[in-house]
């Protein structure tokens, strides 16, 4: 059997150049403009990378989940030595924190797009 591993996390949104650059800028990584549609934000050497995908009737996802609203498909998790400065930090970035949360080993935040990810204390 072929090995298979992740080689991207494809993101929709409804404009992927400002999310493209909120995430390079929240993980010091680089944005990498091949169109519009497509944009892909990576570091060399680590696998998976993002790539940002442009949909026109993107609707974002509601959190905490209602079952009459969009639900998310998919969250991102990050892994933080200091979990107050990476809260600032994606904060600093244009990342809004969520006014309801369930646990105090990770906070949920939404990036520019609406897309929850959670940030945890190593």
């Amino acid at each position: 059997m072929n090995e298979m591993r992740i080689f991207s996390i494809v993101i929709d949104c409804s404009d992927s150049p400002t999310l493209s650059t909120f995430y390079a800028k929240l993980l010091g990584w680089t944005k990498h403009d091949e169109q519009p549609e497509h944009i892909s934000v990576s570091k060399e050497g680590v696998y998976p990378f993002l790539l940002f995908q442009q949909i026109d009737d993107y609707k974002p996802p509601v959190w905490p989940e209602n079952p009459h609203d969009q639900r998310q498909m998919i969250h991102l998790d990050f892994v933080v030595t200091d979990i107050r400065e990476a809260i600032g930090h994606a904060e600093s970035c244009g990342a809004v924190k969520a006014p309801v949360q369930y646990s105090d080993r990770w906070t949920v935040l939404f990036d520019p797009q609406g897309h929850p990810f959670c940030l945890c204390q190593r």
